[in-house]
């Protein structure tokens, strides 16, 4: 069996771990072959490919980012596009294909499946952790370690200069990074996409942290929104699959602290650190075993299907069921850490 591989949408920790665990035991077990296309949808549409064996994935598990490239590229936004995708696969004599990527990616190769009948096995990726039918991303550990030692870090510094530190992490619709970061890293004020903030409350918890002597850190989701106001963008621009680039909002809630409180405010954006560099052990674990369990679906022919965490084990769902509906955070849960606010 010829088997293809793509990483599409953001890069993420964990990736190349994935690859790692779908070719070694690919050939090792099931003699396939393997070509991995460059750059998310961008390869198959244009049959842009790199040779992927065993040599290929050597020394990669702890390396970050992707060794086949990404991109976020939409194929259904192309002219002739999925017929341009299905020519290629036919002439590279590809049985199968892997598309390890978050929603977007996802939701492409489920509609390749349903209903132009490409052999696709997904595989779930996104430090978000937002896909609906498995219990964690592979990512998101890594993405909240990192914010979590970011916050450690500013912390001694807000209570050096007795200023507001306003932080924000990434989460466009859900706030899993910054509900666990902002917990873990002993934050006073967590907001999240979830839930509208009042702007009032937030200075409320603000003055009161001042006056226990303490400075406060503010853990803010680049997608989170003000009750009388929308989300604060970067720019106005959408990419192919129609999202606007945030960023922005942690600068806009520092001025406004600063301006309602008399106390001086300054912001740190995390931005791509969050899910640069080498990937945690969680992350490498699971990655490992998605790209194990990938590969025994595509050689059973159980196509149409996404791997996913369910507890311990790894199971196989339909990919649209993870792509139809986000997972965002539980309001219970979120009331659960309110009793650290302020």
């Amino acid at each position: 069996m010829r088997v293809g591989v793509l990483t599409g949408g953001g890069d993420c920790p964990g990736l190349n771990a994935v690859i790692r665990g779908l070719v070694r035991k690919g050939v090792q077990e099931y003699g396939c072959e393997f070509i991995g296309y460059r750059d998310g949808w961008r390869g198959p549409l244009e049959g842009d490919t790199v040779p992927l064996d065993i040599p290929a994935v050597r020394g990669i598990l702890p390396r970050g980012g992707t060794i086949l490239g990404s991109s976020r590229t939409n194929p259904l936004k192309e002219a002739d596009g999925i017929r341009r995708i299905k020519e290629n696969l036919a002439k590279q004599e590809v049985d199968a294909l892997v598309a390890i990527g978050g929603e977007d990616t996802l939701g492409v190769a489920a509609r390749l499946y349903d209903e132009y009948g490409v052999h696709c096995v997904g595989v779930p990726k996104t430090i978000d952790n937002d896909l609906s039918a498995t219990d964690y991303t592979f990512g998101f550990d890594t993405a909240v370690g990192i914010a979590t030692e970011a916050i450690d870090r500013l912390h001694t510094t807000a209570e050096s200069h007795m200023r507001v530190l306003v932080v924000e992490v990434m989460g466009r619709h859900a706030g899993w990074i910054a509900l666990h970061s902002g917990l873990a890293g002993g934050a006073n004020v967590i907001l999240i996409p979830e839930q509208r903030f009042d702007v009032d409350q937030v200075c409320a918890w603000v003055t009161s942290r001042f006056k226990a002597s303490y400075a406060p850190i503010v853990v803010v989701a680049e997608g989170a929104m003000p009750k009388d106001g929308e989300a604060v963008l970067k720019d106005a621009t959408l990419d192919s699959f129609g999202h606007v680039r945030l960023s922005g909002v942690g600068e806009w809630l520092a001025k406004e602290i600063e301006r309602r409180t008399g106390k001086e405010a300054r912001t740190t954006v995390l931005g791509h650190v969050q899910r640069g560099g080498t990937p945690s052990a969680f992350d490498r674990w699971l990655a490992t075993r998605f790209g194990l369990h990938a590969i025994d679906a595509v050689q059973e022919g159980d196509f149409g299907k996404m791997v996913a965490l369910k507890g311990t084990d790894i199971v196989r769902v339909p990919i649209a069921d993870a792509t139809t509906k986000l997972k965002t955070v539980d309001p219970k849960l979120y009331e659960e850490v309110g009793v650290f606010f302020g």
